[in-house]
């Protein structure tokens, strides 16, 4: 049988460890109850080890005074932790109360020198360790009391939220309450029997440690409101829906249960297959997301028009759920839809004056693309620097002609180079507006315009008598933020995988980024600038496309100074 001392001392390495995994998983949101309880459980169980380690009743005494550290605030922080689980919304006043209430008790602990605590102490030193034999006072049944209380408390929150509470999950509920009913027992057990020299609260921490652990990894997938989606909710509606891999409910988000009222019935954890509701659009969606790859769709109620877009729920990289996110994309399909009356008009337009359609598609393409530069107030004037620069590139293509460039071919690149930005109409002002840089949440929703403008010119541009220029077009917006090595985006493609159209307005696009003011930069000069665009040869350009832009530099920088500070 172990000894006093190796018994308390296993529990504070345990405490240790377990603290350390807390530590290891620590994010921001967690809440500041937990965090205590990590870090107070390791001083308790150390003050029990002291304890068995004293020689003197003083030193004893000390570390007794250590361990009350868990009857008069650990267990109510476990109190307001189940409370905070359980969704339960606690007046101010009542927690400040028992806050007091635990203070005071403590205070009196340290303090007691009317022998009201306890009537007599003694020490017993052994060779297992040793243990202080205690006689209480009329403060300590008071102290039992507010013990019981708050572990009391405890069960009849669980109990309560297993009752009425069907947006907490059962299993999370069940957790807790094993854990506190065993705790409640063993803790007991020490009052009861007076003669037993085993504390067995230090044990109860290590369990009650272990549970929120368990919790907090399973919180995990039932938190649907996260950083990342704080962020987006901060510029639009955004309903998040949950589910996991076997259609379990997981949670949702206060507007997806505006958006479907069925949500606030559901029961977390069970599973919804049966639903004729649900399986009729979302968990018909993830289905359609898991059969065949298709992560977007539009649901239309009443005058509304919703963006859904389905992701996994990943736990590092194995996938643990499903998160449907729908947005109001109204605003965007009205902006789709005046493009394609404005593709009608042209229609008509063809049909009278079939002379003037490369004009009016030149001039309806450059208005459109300045309308949305004009959104955007970092980036005046680009499309049209842009343009040119590409212009400059494919001159001097064309003279050698090692990549074979059909007329048709230069004349799309050059006048389809404007529309590479349109999906910028899809950003929300607030990020496209920023007047700095982007946050890295900004950033990656900054990033989808390139995926979105190669939809918006391919709805343009449908049925169109140029199938060579539709396919320049897109694939310009679609790709000129690909690398060369594979690192770009949005498809991470690789070397001549990127078409050729996108690689050349790569160059463009970054060179007269360079050279040009920023809200958040100043420009640089045309020698930093030529470094910058060489050292990117082979990793974020194709290397083969060097000597053309070398042979054009000349021609950039003397546009660029006629330019002046425009």
């Amino acid at each position: 049988m172990i000894s006093l001392t190796t018994y308390y001392l296993i529990l504070v390495i345990l405490s240790l460890l377990l603290t350390l995994t807390y530590l290891l998983i620590y994010h921001k949101h967690f809440d500041i109850r937990v965090t205590l309880m990590f870090c107070m459980v390791p001083i308790i169980n150390f003050g029990y080890l002291l304890v068995s380690k004293s020689t003197t009743l003083d030193a004893a005494l000390i570390a007794t005074k250590i361990t009350h550290l868990g009857g008069c605030y650990l267990t109510l922080l476990i109190l307001l932790t189940i409370i905070h689980f359980c969704n339960i919304k606690l007046n101010m006043w009542l927690k400040m109360l028992f806050f007091l209430m635990s203070s005071a008790m403590y205070l009196f602990i340290i303090n007691d020198n009317s022998n009201l605590f306890y009537t007599s102490v003694e020490l017993q030193v052994t060779e297992s360790g040793s243990y202080v034999i205690k006689e209480y006072g009329p403060m300590h049944i008071l102290f039992f009391i507010v013990i019981g209380l708050y572990f009391s408390l405890s069960i009849a929150v669980i109990i309560y939220a297993l009752i009425k509470k069907n947006q907490v999950s059962r299993k999370t509920l069940f957790i807790l309450l094993f854990s506190e009913t065993i705790a409640n027992i063993a803790y007991s057990l020490n009052k009861l029997i007076p003669n037993l020299h085993i504390e067995f609260a230090p044990a109860t921490y290590i369990l009650s440690l272990t549970v929120l652990l368990i919790v907090i990894f399973r919180m995990y997938l039932y938190e649907v409101d996260d950083s990342v989606i704080d962020s987006i909710m901060k510029t639009e509606k955004t309903a998040f829906v949950s589910f996991d891999m076997k259609y379990h409910y997981l949670g949702s988000n206060e507007y997806a249960k505006e958006l479907f009222p069925k949500l606030n019935k559901l029961i977390v954890d069970k599973s919804q297959i049966d639903d004729s509701f649900l399986d009729g659009n979302l968990i018909k969606w993830v289905k359609r997301f898991e059969e065949i790859s298709e992560n977007n769709f539009e649901y239309e109620k009443g005058d509304k028009i919703y963006l859904v877009v389905i992701r996994y729920i990943l736990d590092g990289k194995k996938e643990k759920g499903y998160q449907i996110q729908i947005s109001d994309d109204t605003q965007n399909k009205r902006y789709i839809k005046l493009i394609n009356s404005y593709n009608d008009e042209l229609k008509l337009e063809v049909l009278r004056k079939t002379d003037n359609l490369a004009l009016i598609t030149d001039r309806l393409i450059m208005g459109v693309a300045t309308m949305i530069e004009g959104r955007d107030n970092s980036t005046g004037g680009h499309i049209k620097r842009t343009s040119q620069v590409v212009s400059f590139l494919i001159d001097e293509m064309k003279k050698e002609n090692e990549f074979g460039l059909s007329v048709d071919f230069c004349e799309a690149v050059v006048k389809a180079s404007p529309m590479h930005d349109l999906g910028k109409i899809t950003i929300d002002d607030v990020i496209l507006r920023k007047p700095g840089k982007f946050t890295p949440e900004e950033y990656e929703v900054m990033k989808t315009h390139a995926e979105a403008g190669a939809k918006i010119i391919k709805v343009i541009l449908e049925g169109t008598t140029n199938p060579t220029f539709t396919e320049v077009a897109i694939n310009m917006a679609h790709f000129h933020h690909e690398r060369y090595d594979g690192s770009g985006y949005p498809m991470h493609l690789v070397g001549d995988d990127i078409p050729l159209e996108a690689r050349i307005l790569a160059i463009a696009d970054v060179y007269d980024a360079l050279v040009s003011k920023r809200v958040y930069k100043e420009k640089m000069t045309f020698v930093e600038a030529n470094k910058i665009i060489l050292e990117g040869m082979g990793t974020q350009f194709d290397k083969r496309l060097e000597k053309y832009y070398v042979i054009a530099r000349p021609r950039l920088e003397e546009y660029y100074q006629s330019l002046g500070d425009d």
